[in-house]
């Protein structure tokens, strides 16, 4: 009896295989068996190993490489740390997660445009820190459960409350409606900067009477003291892998900080406070957001500084420079 019931769904299975396969659609198993397909190539230093179209593109950093050089001259293990945020409608997979460079730790984000079954881009961010990458192995966060289809949201609504981070914390004056969950927490380069815990024999510091944020505060208290105002301006947001079933964004974006006058600037309760780099640089960000019900649960960053004004290599000039979301 068991073998009889298997048959037909053995037979259903290569049917839907070869259906893939002959169409060269790829689902959300096929998209990221390419991850691990594409880490396991780069560390063996095989880029010949792989399916890549004619003209496949490769970066690294924004830089435009070769493909079978940064990385994959150093990368020599994977780490245990994963995240997908997996786009079957958009052919798209991208992957948070450690990895080693001749054993040391680091963390890469991961962009693969996948067509026909060939990999036709292929973005790369590392953030070569050990303590972050030690630090996202530690806190373990998974984003793997579906959210029920009757709350799912849309891309669009996704992306639209993703963006509201954004424009919130450009804008940044405590005045914007925030789409964030009272659970809200974050980690950038792998350590939390919400909500963490007074230390002993410390006091928590006012929002009202601060002069810099604190990650002792919860998402909305950060974005409503107002203190985030000197990040000038937030850029080619690109929103490059929406999954509506797990209510996840992944997104590729600079932050500015502009320096001078613009450190100085008036909170909402009307006091005047400078704060921030005193010198001018780029953040270069891959940012993830946990989207639950039109609120924002948890968001996840690498950072790392880079020249001021750059560019992500997968951008006009001017979309490079623009605040819209794309």
């Amino acid at each position: 009896m068991r073998l009889t019931k298997l048959i037909p769904m053995c037979a259903f299975a290569a049917a839907y295989a070869a259906a893939q396969a002959k169409t060269g659609a790829c689902d959300r198993a096929c998209l990221e068996s390419y991850v691990d397909r594409y880490l396991d190539a780069v560390i063996k230093h095989e880029p010949k190993s792989l399916p890549f179209t004619r003209n496949a593109k490769f970066t690294e950093n924004g830089q435009k490489l070769e493909l079978g050089d940064g990385l994959w001259n150093t990368m020599s293990a994977k780490g245990t740390y994963r995240v997908f945020v997996t786009d079957p409608q958009a052919g798209e997979v991208t992957f948070l997660g450690s990895v080693k460079e001749d054993g040391t730790p680091a963390v890469l984000a991961l962009r693969l445009k996948i067509e026909n079954r060939q990999i036709a881009e292929v973005e790369t961010f590392v953030q070569r820190s050990e303590r972050s990458a030690l630090g996202f192995e530690r806190i373990g966060w998974a984003w793997n459960e579906s959210i029920p289809a009757a709350e799912r949201m849309s891309r669009e609504e996704l992306i639209k409350t993703a963006n509201m981070y954004f424009s919130g914390m450009q804008k940044n004056d405590g005045k914007a409606s925030y789409p964030f969950a009272e659970d809200c927490n974050r980690i950038e380069n792998g350590g939390y900067t919400t909500n963490v815990p007074v230390p002993a024999g410390k006091s928590r510091p006012d929002p009202k009477t601060a002069t810099n944020y604190s990650s002792q505060w919860s998402c909305l208290e950060q974005f409503q003291s107002g203190l985030l105002h000197f990040v000038t301006r937030i850029r080619d947001r690109r929103f490059v892998a929406v999954d509506p079933e797990r209510g996840l964004v992944f997104s590729f974006i600079f932050f500015d900080h502009s320096g001078g006058d613009t450190r100085t600037f008036q909170t909402p309760d009307g006091r005047t406070v400078t704060a921030g780099p005193a010198q001018l640089w780029t953040w270069q960000l891959a940012e993830l957001f946990k989207i639950e019900k039109g609120k924002i649960r948890q968001i996840e960053a690498i950072m790392e500084r880079a020249p001021y004004g750059m560019n992500s290599g997968w951008s006009a000039w001017e979309d490079g420079l623009s605040d819209r979301a794309r």
